[in-house]
């Protein structure tokens, strides 16, 4: 059985969270983090995680702590993702480079920015699922703590 290793950037600028909104024409929009597979090249998972993030919106991210992983078995593939969260420390869009930024058939693939409030998280067709939930749960406290770092969140 071969193991596929992906990472995920759950991202925190100033009082909002960074996802990525997915979309085709006529197809509903969802959200999702920022990330995708490990390389070859990737000396460790941290390593693949900030180069996601320029890649795919031309960010900087402060320290990078891991705090959910996700298991997918598949017939040939299991697919183990790694969530992380991060600060952004800085992002210019125009430092996008990931490859799929030049295929045709990617659909929307927008950074956005959500207010790190539960209503807004709820409100989020947010993937995958088991994110969703975790985030939902998590940031109840958020807000009414008025949370600026992640050390903030009690995690």
């Amino acid at each position: 059985m071969k193991v596929r290793h992906n990472v995920r950037a759950v991202l925190l600028d100033g009082g909002q969270l960074v996802f990525l909104r997915r979309g085709w024409p006529g197809g509903t929009s969802y959200y999702t983090t920022v990330g995708g597979g490990v390389e070859a090249e990737d000396v460790n998972l941290e390593a693949a995680l900030r180069r996601e993030v320029m890649e795919e919106i031309g960010a900087t991210i402060g320290p990078a702590s891991e705090f959910l992983t996700l298991t997918e078995p598949g017939d040939k593939v299991t697919v183990i993702q790694h969530f992380f969260r991060a600060d952004v420390l800085d992002m210019d869009l125009s430092r996008r480079s990931g490859p799929e930024l030049d295929d045709p058939d990617t659909g929307d693939f927008s950074p956005v920015r959500v207010a790190l409030d539960a209503s807004a998280v709820r409100a989020l067709e947010l993937h995958p699922p088991e994110l969703a939930d975790y985030l939902r749960e998590h940031a109840e406290n958020w807000g009414a703590r008025g949370v600026a770092r992640w050390s903030d969140l009690g995690w």
